[in-house]
């Protein structure tokens, strides 16, 4: 039995949306999340940009043409999009939706802005969460042991956190990564409590009735 469930009572899905600037630690609880969960999937969007070497369609992103991507777009069978750097990016509506009726939770790793949109589309299924960094001097010291970006990029990266990060107050919970563990710690109770919300057990009413016969 998964943390968070109990007695297979039903319920609806819940949209894990983390957010956070580049170097606060995201991608890492992201990750952590889903060897700690088996339940928990991960959103696959869609992309125009070419594929990597090393990425599986399907996998890391599904690869389409932005011919596709507009057809998605003006058919309303996207959740949210964004544009960088003349490629678009994207959630696709269907899969989401189905997890959420079926009860199965999705985790979004994304930005600010593709974190708002989903927030406006589907407000009841979405628990967001904006991890910051405990200063902006330890986050440039991250993405420096990163050792990915030239110093420019570095920069541009810091500059863009502070766009960022202005955003925090719209999330639902704000986690301070200063230690990882204890940032993870705290990101997976949120998703334990969300799961136990009294309002997306609709099963509940049922096992309340055979408890009072």
């Amino acid at each position: 039995m998964s943390e968070g469930q109990d007695l297979n009572i039903e319920r609806r899905g819940v949209m894990l949306v983390l957010s956070s600037p580049s170097g606060a630690g995201k991608s890492t609880i992201a990750r952590n999340l889903l060897e700690e969960f088996s339940d928990l999937e991960i959103s696959v969007s869609v992309t125009t940009r070419e594929k990597r070497g090393s990425e599986i369609d399907g996998k890391h992103y599904h690869f389409i043409t932005k011919k596709e991507f507009v057809r998605m777009q003006e058919s309303d069978a996207l959740l949210e999009s964004a544009e960088v750097h003349s490629n678009f990016y994207a959630t696709p509506r269907d899969p989401a939706e189905n997890a959420m009726r079926e009860g199965r939770d999705m985790l979004f790793d994304i930005d600010w802005q593709g974190g708002q949109q989903l927030m406006e589309k589907a407000a009841a299924d979405v628990v967001s969460i904006f991890i910051l960094p405990p200063s902006m001097i330890e986050l440039k010291s991250r993405l420096i042991r990163r050792a990915e970006d030239s110093e420019e990029v570095i920069a541009k990266r810091l500059e863009n956190a502070k766009e960022e990060i202005s955003h925090w107050g719209d999330y639902d919970y704000v986690v301070i990564n200063e230690n990882l563990d204890e940032a993870f710690h705290q990101v997976k109770s949120i998703l334990v409590a969300e799961r136990l919300r009294r309002d997306r057990r609709h099963g509940l009413y049922d096992f309340a009735q055979t408890l009072i016969g």
